[in-house]
């Protein structure tokens, strides 16, 4: 891929970003553009986000793939990993060989190793010298990110953790909190709604988020709002839903809230 090409789609990385805050505000949304952006330009397979809530612990908030789902839960609940290792010390942490350097975090090594990720890469969301979450990057394959895209990742984390904070005017953490705890709030309803959608659509739940999504975007709705309509069935999304989300997901195919 050409360096044209890479300094075009990091432009667009970029507008991306703050084109999320350009209508009715998403958090949801913006975590998730974040995400895509990084698999996108730093070539990796899958990505997740984990924010610290008002009590100060990590809470998953998004992924790109179901996958991911379990090995950032498989950290939350054992309290170690690199994306932990992260967020207390605020600084970037790459694991080139999951396998051969994962045993300072055994349940992390097996459960990465058994959902096929070999390496990865955490990237610390900082505000004003604390560390509030981290944006994290898997690849199948064995590999380390060059100092670039290790910069680059972490320029794309900084402006999206200060659009957040300067959307609503927020100056502290305790506001910031208050807006955690909203996007945690909208990740059941989310998780909901894929499911209702995965059930009636006989889809994969992967699948299924990918049909929610596509739709907010096509109509200029949150994500929270549109999976609202669904879990109360004001709104039903069909096949043709499915089609127009060209089956959705990431460079495998998948992608999760």
């Amino acid at each position: 891929m050409g360096s044209a090409s890479r300094e075009a789609r990091t432009t667009a990385a970029f507008v991306s970003l703050t084109n999320t805050l350009v209508s009715d505000f998403d958090l949801v949304e913006l975590m998730h553009t974040l995400i895509d952006a990084c698999i996108d330009l730093m070539d990796t397979d899958a990505g997740g986000l984990l924010l610290a809530d008002a009590g100060g612990d990590l809470q998953l908030m998004a992924s790109s793939a179901e996958d991911v789902d379990v090995v950032e839960v498989v950290q939350l609940a054992a309290e170690a990993g690199p994306c932990w290792d992260c967020f207390r010390t605020g600084r970037a942490i790459t694991l080139g060989d999951i396998e051969k350097d994962g045993d300072p975090w055994p349940d992390f090594q097996r459960s990465a190793l058994e959902e096929g990720y070999r390496s990865v890469h955490a990237t610390p969301m900082r505000v004003d010298g604390q560390t509030i979450g981290t944006m994290n990057l898997f690849h199948a394959t064995v590999g380390a990110l060059n100092e670039r895209d290790i910069a680059l990742a972490q320029a794309l984390t900084d402006v999206a953790t200060i659009a957040i904070l300067q959307e609503r005017g927020t100056r502290h953490l305790r506001d910031l909190s208050t807006q955690l705890q909203r996007a945690l709030d909208s990740r059941i309803v989310i998780e909901q709604a894929k499911g209702l959608i995965a059930q009636s659509l006989d889809l994969t739940i992967d699948e299924a988020f990918a049909v929610l999504r596509t739709h907010a975007r096509s109509t200029n709705q949150t994500l929270q709002t549109l999976a609202r309509a669904v879990t109360e069935r004001r709104l039903v999304l069909t096949a043709q839903h499915h089609a127009a989300a060209g089956g959705g997901g990431d460079r495998r195919g998948r992608s999760s809230a």
